[in-house]
């Protein structure tokens, strides 16, 4: 934590999630991912949570799980690769592909509720992948998501998310700021 708070990654406010939850904290790894000495330590560690698993391939969302799944993919000496969003849907592109029977590891950088992380546990069964553990940076999910496999963080973050119809910061009328992006609106109270 004491990493996170010193790069500025752990900010304060009224926030749009990926999820489209509301909260008023936001991990930001992109600033942890700057720093190549960084990312090896927290993928190292991580990584040591799965050697036992025999992992053939690390995957992970784009665009947090890119950075992520390369490092991981270093660190465990395998392949990485990462899907993508088009079109609304997780898909893989690019070329990449994940084989049948391969042992797969799923990681991302945050995990709140765990859509874009389940997304890509589809994609790696509809293609006779094995999900053998998911990794994040942060799981900030309160302990409310369950993998159905080994799910392993760095750091656990208990960070309130708001349903929008039932924000707190809404009701206040706090500009809403969905991270990554400029795009700042002024949220609306939903009944």
């Amino acid at each position: 934590m004491e990493i996170l708070l010193s790069l500025g990654a752990v900010l304060k406010g009224h926030f749009l999630l990926s999820s489209g939850k509301h909260s008023d904290t936001y991990i930001q790894c992109a600033k942890l991912f700057q720093y190549p000495e960084y990312s090896e330590l927290f993928s190292k560690k991580l990584a040591d949570e799965f050697t036992a698993d025999k992992i053939d391939v690390v995957i992970g969302p784009a665009l947090g799980g890119v950075v992520l799944a390369y490092e991981m993919a270093k660190q465990l000496n395998v392949r990485g690769i990462f899907a993508e969003r088009t079109q609304g849907q997780m898909q893989l592109r690019r070329g990449f592909e994940i084989k049948r029977g391969e042992k797969v590891l799923v990681v991302e950088d945050v995990v709140t509720t765990g859509g874009s992380t389940r997304e890509v546990m589809q994609i790696v069964k509809e293609l006779g992948g094995e999900v053998m553990g998911i990794g994040s940076i942060v799981d900030r999910s309160n302990d409310q998501v369950d993998f159905g496999v080994k799910f392993r963080s760095i750091l656990k973050i208990n960070a309130i998310a708001y349903e929008p119809q039932t924000c707190p910061l809404c009701e206040k009328g706090i500009p809403i700021v969905k991270p990554g992006s400029r795009e700042r609106k002024k949220a609306k109270h939903q009944k």
